[in-house]
């Protein structure tokens, strides 16, 4: 098992980054809350990583912080129906605090938000979470708001209101990112309006 990637970074999207560890360019897929926290290439990054083994491939997939390595491995392990890209699709669509929050409440609705996690799906990942995530998850959420930087939220929350109004997440992420860093002190309905203008 590979645990972790050392290297420089050798190009990198909002879907996977390439690190050079050893001589080896290796292709990682990542969350978009990963990406959000690389620096730019050729800068040197550690990524914790899970290979999954296919029979017709090898896939990494990489993460900044190990609460998002564990949160992908609770999904692709607990969560009946969630594989690796639904997965990586709920990490890169809310913080795994916010998340852990929503599945303690059985925020149902915030959960259904997320692209590619329909209302079944979200009952499942209440269901079958519940009980893993435990009641730490609760007190974490309620503190979240401290925990997120008010941009953190801004964009969180702009991103999924894009979702909710038909944009793909990785467009909504970008255009709400670059909606940010030309207005640093834009709220929430600004950051929505001037990403529709990019979109």
């Amino acid at each position: 098992m590979i645990a972790f990637l050392h290297g420089p970074l050798i190009e990198v999207l909002p879907t996977q980054a390439v690190i050079e560890a050893g001589g080896v360019g290796y292709e990682v897929l990542i969350p978009l809350s990963t990406y959000d926290k690389l620096p730019p290439p050729p800068s040197p990054v550690k990524l914790l990583t899970h290979l999954q083994v296919r029979e017709d491939a090898h896939v990494l997939y990489g993460f900044a912080t190990a609460e998002e390595r564990d949160l992908f491995r609770l999904l692709i392990n607990h969560v009946s129906g969630i594989g690796p890209k639904t997965a990586l699709a709920v990490l890169s669509g809310a913080p795994p605090v916010l998340f852990k929050g929503a599945v303690v409440s059985g925020d149902i609705a915030m959960l259904s938000k997320i692209k590619g996690v329909g209302k079944k799906t979200a009952e499942r990942i209440v269901v079958e979470l519940r009980d893993k995530v435990g009641v730490s998850a609760a007190w974490e959420a309620a503190s979240a708001k401290n925990t997120l930087s008010p941009d953190e939220q801004h964009v969180n929350d702009a991103v999924l209101a894009l979702i909710s109004l038909g944009f793909k997440q990785v467009e909504a992420h970008k255009a709400v990112r670059a909606t940010l860093d030309r207005k640093p002190n834009a709220g929430v309905e600004d950051l929505i309006r001037e990403a529709l203008k990019i979109l």
